[in-house]
């Protein structure tokens, strides 16, 4: 389960009420499960790429999410 109030995860598509007294935020996906939804993507469309004998799919896309989330860190 995404953890939004890490600020290495924030809300890919943050929006916020403000109603007189405190702003409230409604959250999506995450950054993570949005980076992540990307890079699958990227990798299904890619004809060089035999993703269908990846087993292990998902988690390689988590793990490109997750660097894409630490290069956000270092800038």
């Amino acid at each position: 389960m995404s953890d939004f109030n890490k600020p290495t995860n924030p809300p890919a598509f943050p929006s916020s009420i403000d109603d007189g007294e405190t702003v409230k935020y409604m959250l999506g996906i995450s950054m993570r499960d949005y980076f992540a939804a990307k890079a699958l993507q990227g990798i299904m469309a890619s004809s060089e790429i035999d993703w269908q004998g990846q087993s292990n799919l998902a988690s390689s896309c988590y793990e490109i999410a997750d660097a894409m989330l630490k290069a956000r860190e270092e800038e």
